[in-house]
């Protein structure tokens, strides 16, 4: 059975009589999926892990909507999302007769992941379930997120093994002249001009890795990272450099749109993407930086000045 909550605040500890907060590390392969948030009429990873959580809750219920380090968006992959649950303590016996670990009433976790794992369907696996720190949120605990983009520049395309997570790109791109590009957007910026608006979001992020590099012959990968994204941040980012990269716009470009906050209209296919990995803070540390990431973030006035 699940339960439904719209908090995101931390779960009173089970000693208290309350709930127990579980993190869970997700695979998935974005192709099928029409995104991760969960839709009406729409297939999704929330919808389907959440039905999962339903069938086989890692105690005696599972508490819903479940909160994510990173909303991908239809047909993006990852093989290192985060996503918290709470979920109510078990009295007694478990379904299968196992008595509760632990002084939280929560079974043996390596026994729900698989359990939870056998109702998923092929393209989902939670690859481990542990108790989260005092504190800990999924979304706003993260202190770094971290993506990978694929790109083939052969000239027949994508390897047939490769295609659902790989950009076939149909000319020779310049990894060199990329990674000037790439190089002028690190730091602390309003990235308005490489995302999608949503009203009452800042744009403001700071981007701490974008860098090309060729693995083999005809592959390319784009490593990302920051303190966060906003909507269809990386992939726009990806656009221009391709653009950059393939010799249409010279390496100044998408500094010139940076500071501009002028939007452009490369943005990368999504199934070259993958959320990769997600850092946070020591277990001390994460309700200090769920405190802090809640803030709205401005621009130092000396930037915010030369913009204007």
């Amino acid at each position: 059975m699940t339960e439904t909550s719209h908090s995101n605040e931390p779960a009173v500890p089970a000693r208290d009589g309350g709930l127990v907060r579980l993190r869970l590390d997700v695979s998935y392969d974005g192709t099928d999926f029409s995104g991760w948030a969960r839709q009406p009429t729409r297939r999704t990873v929330q919808g389907v892990l959440e039905d999962a959580l339903a069938k086989q809750p890692p105690g005696a219920s599972a508490i819903t909507p479940v909160v994510v380090a990173g909303r991908t968006d239809a047909g993006v992959h990852a093989t290192g999302q985060v996503v918290h649950v709470d979920v109510t303590p078990l009295a007694g016996e478990t379904r299968s007769n196992e008595a509760p670990r632990g002084q939280d009433g929560l079974p043996c976790l390596e026994r729900a992941c698989h359990r939870l794992n056998r109702v998923l369907p092929a393209d989902v696996r939670v690859l481990k379930a542990t108790r989260a720190p005092a504190g800990f949120d999924a979304r706003f605990s993260a202190a770094k997120r971290h993506y990978l983009y694929k790109v083939s520049d052969a000239p027949w395309g994508v390897s047939p093994l490769l295609r659902r997570d790989t950009l076939g790109w149909s000319r020779p791109l310049s990894v060199d002249v990329m990674n000037e590009a790439a190089s002028r957007l690190l730091g602390l910026h309003d990235f308005a001009a490489f995302c999608k608006q949503r009203q009452g979001a800042t744009t403001i992020r700071e981007l701490a890795e974008l860098q090309w590099t060729r693995v083999s012959q005809h592959e390319l990968h784009l490593t990302v990272s920051a303190d966060a994204f906003c909507h269809s941040m990386v992939r726009s980012l990806v656009g221009a450099l391709l653009w950059v990269g393939d010799g249409r716009r010279d390496a100044e470009w998408p500094a010139k749109l940076l500071r501009a906050r002028q939007r452009h209209s490369a943005v990368a296919p999504a199934h070259g993407l993958t959320l990769v990995r997600v850092d946070y803070p020591a277990d001390d540390e994460v309700a200090l930086q769920a405190e802090k990431a809640r803030n709205v973030r401005v621009l130092p006035l000396r930037e915010s000045d030369e913009r204007d």
